[in-house]
């Protein structure tokens, strides 16, 4: 076996463990920070949305010598300022975008554009994309996110409990705030592919966050019969059990995101992807995170506050003071017989002590012989 599934092993059985639940100040306090850090970011900085949500033109160019950084502040200049992308393609052409750029205004600026890229005005496609179409993909998206924010609640709530549902509905915002927080900080451009990747983010978040929710279920089921462990501890080792697979569907699943976001859009150039595989990269990363760090915590918090809840953690505080209490006993004993000391005059001798019993007999019998009776038998 190897070293990974070893630990993964002893970690499923209890042997080793984390203390997750205990330290749930400590991940509380790091994503209140990341979260205030994005929305500080957003508010800051805001959204670069793309022309599909902004509205705008689109001109494909074929293969140019210009450079992608002079054919943008060559389209700034003949839009009269208008923000502009430019993205190199594969067949050495590129693609302008340009945003809130209307009919009237899109004819000259592709002339202008032919005449400083050296290419035929007839070659330079031309789109155009109105703002009212992007509202209506923007309200989409957010009435899709919505329904699925309800649908997830409602299923949680049927095949576990409220909590957990409240529990995961925390986790999927704190996941989308950190998402769209890094999209304003790094500057990448929002389009149709960034809202997919949010939406598939949170599956992956969900994922992990029932599979631990489901050990968790099974692990504390009939919690209140016993007072070894208090529902804390119980959560702290759900956690622990599936934190092996956690970490491996996480890596595996960011791993081909990577390539897609560093190799591709970083040393190919592909700028396409880059919208989509950023939203996917630190989307599962925080919902890793979140799914481990905040959400079983956070459903700890709301167990831990019931009456029931309560009760049982006397319980085991209780009994657990008693073995301590028994164990001190028992090692005080344990130590009066190794040193093998008499009780001193006025301290009584331990209760059942293995120390008293063999000294008294022979000097009973000593005493008896020196003493002989009057009488024979």
């Amino acid at each position: 076996m190897s070293k990974l599934g070893n630990i993964g092993a002893r970690l499923y059985r209890g042997e080793v463990g984390y203390d997750f639940i205990g330290k749930r100040k400590i991940w509380y306090a790091v994503s209140i920070l990341i979260t205030i850090t994005a929305i500080v970011g957003l508010g800051v900085r805001g959204l670069n949305m793309g022309i599909e949500f902004s509205g705008g033109a689109v001109f494909t160019t074929p293969k140019t010598s210009v450079s992608a950084a002079q054919a943008q502040h060559d389209a700034e200049a003949a839009s009269g300022g208008h923000q502009a992308t430019v993205q190199q393609l594969g067949n050495g052409g590129l693609r302008i975008q340009i945003s809130e750029l209307d009919t009237k205004e899109s004819v000259p600026v592709q002339e202008k554009l032919a005449k400083d890229l050296n290419v035929p005005v007839e070659d330079v496609n031309t789109q155009l994309v109105g703002p009212s179409w992007g509202e209506e993909i923007a309200n989409k998206a957010w009435l899709g996110l919505g329904i699925f924010m309800v649908l997830v609640v409602l299923y949680l709530a049927i095949a576990f409990e409220w909590r957990m549902a409240l529990a995961a509905l925390i986790a999927l915002i704190h996941d989308l705030t950190i998402t769209v927080g890094v999209y304003a900080l790094v500057g990448f451009e929002v389009t149709p592919g960034t809202v997919i990747g949010l939406l598939t983010i949170l599956g992956y978040s969900l994922y992990d966050t029932v599979v631990v929710f489901d050990s968790l279920k099974e692990a504390s089921r009939g919690i209140t019969k016993q007072s070894r462990y208090t529902y804390g501890e119980i959560a702290n080792r759900s956690i622990n059990s599936t934190l092996v697979r956690s970490i491996n569907t996480t890596v595996v699943a960011l791993l081909p995101v990577a390539g897609l976001l560093f190799v591709g859009g970083g040393f190919l150039g592909a700028g396409m992807l880059n919208d989509i595989s950023l939203a996917l990269f630190v989307g599962l990363a925080a919902g890793a995170y979140s799914s481990i760090f905040i959400a079983t915590p956070l459903v700890a918090d709301f167990k831990e506050r019931e009456p029931q809840m309560k009760a049982l953690a006397r319980r085991v505080r209780a009994k657990r003071s008693a073995a301590a209490a028994k164990g001190d006993s028992a090692e005080a004993t344990a130590g009066g017989a190794e040193s093998g000391e008499e009780p001193q005059d006025g301290a009584p001798a331990a209760a059942g002590s293995s120390a008293s019993g063999p000294r008294s007999q022979p000097a009973s019998r000593t005493r008896g012989r020196g003493r002989p009776s009057g009488k024979r038998r």
